[in-house]
């Protein structure tokens, strides 16, 4: 048995102070969200029960679907990275940037420089979208729907170079026989979100994987947990997104975390879900019954 972690949206508190230069930008209009909305919503107590659940959980792979930082300011970059050091080695940990780890235009270049250990390609060991992690039985794909946008917009896009190279990806090991895990920060769905939070040109990319195929697809950005289908070569495509990881429950439904359990059954592969939730009363994380996912592959 693999076990893969999904977390998402975890807005690591707290908020670094920002200078004057950071308050000429869109950062301003962050700051004020940040303390009018968010501060008593992302707790760095709660992720601090989350890390002790993986611990005891003590998951093969962890893959993190964006929205590490809320501004993407540098002190927020690093102090991130220090979060993710102490979750363990970088080989078991997979990673893609989120709308707001590209706040401001720029911001990105350095979270993807401060991060890129958890998002090198295996085959070039260069930090690049989109990206192939092969751990155990599974193939973790990363995409970065992540872009800098001028207006309270929190789009997302998919260029057209990382889709010609997912295509790569996915001929080249088309008779691999293993599951093959996308990532990306938005909903590749239709009727997700609303026009000013959605991916942009995700019908590319649902057109890209009804031809070719993926068998389980990971997002976050919605704050809860969600679950859809797109269209597959064979079969239908599981698409799961995540609640955020550090919520109290005020504003969204409280931190939440999913666990996927692959195996490999006289060489057919079967994956059972179960959702790992965050309980204010009782301020631990709990584990729900596992159910089957039925994957295409």
């Amino acid at each position: 048995m693999y076990t893969v972690a999904h977390l998402s949206d975890l807005h690591i508190p707290p908020l670094p102070a920002l200078g004057l230069t950071d308050l000429t930008s869109k950062r301003l209009l962050g700051l004020f969200s940040w303390h009018h909305k968010w501060k008593r919503e992302h707790r760095l107590e709660i992720l601090d029960r989350l890390r002790e659940c993986l611990r005891d959980v003590e998951p093969d792979h962890i893959c993190i679907t964006g929205d590490l930082t809320f501004t993407t300011h540098r002190a927020e970059v690093d102090q991130a990275r220090e979060w993710l050091e102490t979750l363990g080695p970088p080989d078991h940990l997979s990673l893609v940037p989120g709308n707001h780890d590209a706040y401001v235009a720029g911001s990105l270049d350095y979270a993807r420089q401060q991060w890129a250990p958890w998002m090198r390609d295996d085959d070039s060991g260069q930090q690049t979208f989109p990206y192939l992690h092969r751990r155990g039985p599974v193939d973790v794909i990363g995409l970065s729907s992540a872009i800098a946008v001028r207006t309270p917009r929190s789009i997302g896009r998919v260029d057209s170079d990382q889709l010609a190279r997912l295509e790569e990806l996915i001929t080249a090991r088309g008779d691999d026989r293993r599951p093959r895990v996308l990532l990306l920060h938005h909903p590749p769905h239709d009727g997700a979100t609303r026009a000013a939070k959605e991916l942009k040109d995700r019908g590319l990319l649902q057109q890209l994987v009804e031809r070719l195929g993926v068998d389980m697809i990971l997002h976050g950005h919605l704050h809860k947990p969600v679950q859809a289908t797109l269209s597959g070569p064979r079969s239908p495509i599981p698409v799961f997104g995540t609640a955020s990881a550090s919520a109290r429950g005020e504003r969204y439904q409280p931190a939440h975390f999913h666990l996927f359990r692959f195996e490999n059954n006289d060489g057919r592969v079967r994956c059972r879900m179960q959702h790992a939730q965050y309980e204010p009363d009782r301020d631990r994380f709990e584990l729900q019954e596992t159910r089957p996912v039925d994957l295409p592959v």
